[in-house]
This record gives C-alpha cells, sequence and structure tokens, in this order.
C-alpha cells in the first residue's frame, strides 16, 4: 500500500512513505532534499540519468533539480526524507552559494543515522531545539561529501522567464505572450526553457504553483487560499496535481501540518 506521511518542525518538513504502485511525476523541489532507502530499491531519473537507490543509500537534492521516481519492482520501497531550505542548509555549511552534490547517492553510515535520527526526532515531537542540533550534525558530516558551487548560468532569458512564470502563478501560462516578450517563438523557447533546465515551462510553471500552494498551505492553514492564489479550478484540481508530486492530496498534507 502507498503511504505518504508528512511533518514540519523547526523548518525542516520531514517525510516518510513506502510505496509499491506510486509514481512521481518529473518535478523538483525548491529545497535541498535528502533522505535514506530504507528497503528495496528506489529508481528515478535525475539530470539525465538513471539512479538507483539500494538500502542504506543516502539521496542527495540540490534545488531545482529535476526528478521522478519509482520502486524498482512490485515488492516496493520505504525511505524517509527531510527537506531543508537553502538560505538555512547553506548557513550551516558555512556557504554563500548554492552547491551541488558530486555524487546524487552515497553510502555513508554517520550521515545516514543522522538523518534517520532527525526524522524520528521531528515525528516524536521533539523540542526544536534538539531537532536544530541534530540539523546542525548532520551539516557536519558533509564535510565528508563531495560537492561544488553551482556555476551560474548566463543565461539571462531564462532567467527572465522564470521571474515572469512566479510572477503569474494565480494565472495560466500563455506560452505565446511569454515567448514573445523574450523576442522567440513559442518552440524556440520550448526548446531553449527545457535544455537550460531539464524540464519544459508548462511543467516548470506547474511545479512553481504547487510549491507555492504548499507554503500556503504551511502558512496559513487554509486549503482554500492556495486554490485561490494559485489559480486553481478547483480544491479537486490542486488536490489532483499536488499528488501527482508529493504523494498525497493537498487536504491530507493540510492535516499532517496543522
Amino acid at each position: 500500500m502507498d503511504k505518504f506521511i508528512y511533518k514540519k518542525r523547526a523548518g525542516i518538513t520531514a517525510l516518510t512513505a513506502s510505496m509499491a504502485d506510486f509514481t512521481y511525476v518529473k518535478h523538483c523541489h525548491e529545497e535541498y532534499a535528502m533522505g535514506v532507502t530504507l528497503r528495496g530499491v528506489q529508481q528515478y531519473n535525475l539530470d539525465g540519468s538513471f539512479q538507483s537507490s539500494y538500502r542504506d543509500g543516502v539521496m542527495l537534492f540540490h534545488p531545482e533539480q529535476v526528478h521522478d521516481g519509482r520502486a524498482q519492482d512490485r515488492s516496493g520501497i520505504d525511505y524517509v526524507m527531510i527537506y531543508i531550505q537553502p538560505d538555512l542548509f547553506l548557513d550551516l555549511l558555512g556557504k554563500k552559494d548554492i552547491v551541488k552534490f558530486d555524487a546524487p547517492i552515497v553510502y555513508n553510515r554517520r550521515l545516514e543515522h543522522s538523518i534517520l535520527s532527525l526524522v524520528r526526532a521531528i515525528f516524536s515531537d521533539q523540542d526544536e531545539a534538539v531537532c536544530s542540533e541534530m540539523l546542525i550534525r548532520i551539516a557536519h558530516h558533509f564535510s565528508d561529501i563531495d560537492m561544488q558551487v553551482m556555476p551560474r548560468r548566463n543565461d539571462r532569458l531564462i532567467t527572465r522567464a522564470k521571474d515572469m512564470i512566479h510572477a503569474s502563478l494565480n494565472d495560466v501560462l500563455k506560452l505565446d505572450e511569454l515567448s514573445r516578450e523574450l523576442g522567440m517563438t513559442k518552440y524556440q523557447f520550448i526548446r531553449a526553457f527545457k535544455a537550460s533546465t531539464g524540464i519544459s515551462p508548462y511543467r516548470f510553471f506547474l511545479n512553481s504553483k504547487l510549491e507555492h500552494a504548499k507554503r500556503i498551505i504551511e502558512q496559513k492553514k487554509d486549503i482554500y487560499s492556495a486554490v485561490a492564489a494559485c489559480g486553481f479550478v478547483d480544491l479537486s484540481h490542486l488536490n489532483r496535481h499536488f499528488k501527482r508530486v508529493y504523494g498525497i492530496t493537498a487536504m491530507e498534507y493540510l492535516s499532517y501540518i496543522e
């Protein structure tokens, strides 16, 4: 049976999940994400390469890194994840710029155990100070992990396109207007955007709407504010797309973080 449970504490979102039939659509997160495969083999496409995380594998994702996800077979997988805002994680590392990990999956016992301890602390409602101390311990283990500063893309058009998309999340994506504003045909823009980001403009737009909706749900504890602010037709429309990225509906997510 597919099961996804979220909980947020000390600014950190934790997920425990079991899945066999569910498949994540191609998406990305605004946060740093790291998790541990507890059972089975988790498979996903990441930056154009195919990855398999076996038991005890620690999966690492930097912000806006496009991926999907599934179990290798019907026996399924169990895993946990934590999601950390970039500013917080970089502060813990003593870094100023977004960093990416040289290896998407590592087998590091100390890091694995620290992530599992933090997940347990969050789900057992430990004091925020305790969770924060555990997060500091996790950051310390990254001295053993090879990483490098993300190269700055000298692509002002794509950056501008992202800004324009983020400014219109309560509307529909108007590709003709967007591409015309950038001095490109619609199909030139789609190709250029996907080559730069690994995701289509529409998928990026929808992903951004869902990330924004998730933040509103967390902040306001009001599901209908998220529907209205993000331009979804109704709650079922939001729930349907939310489930494909997060494994649960937006309404279920609200029940976990209230």
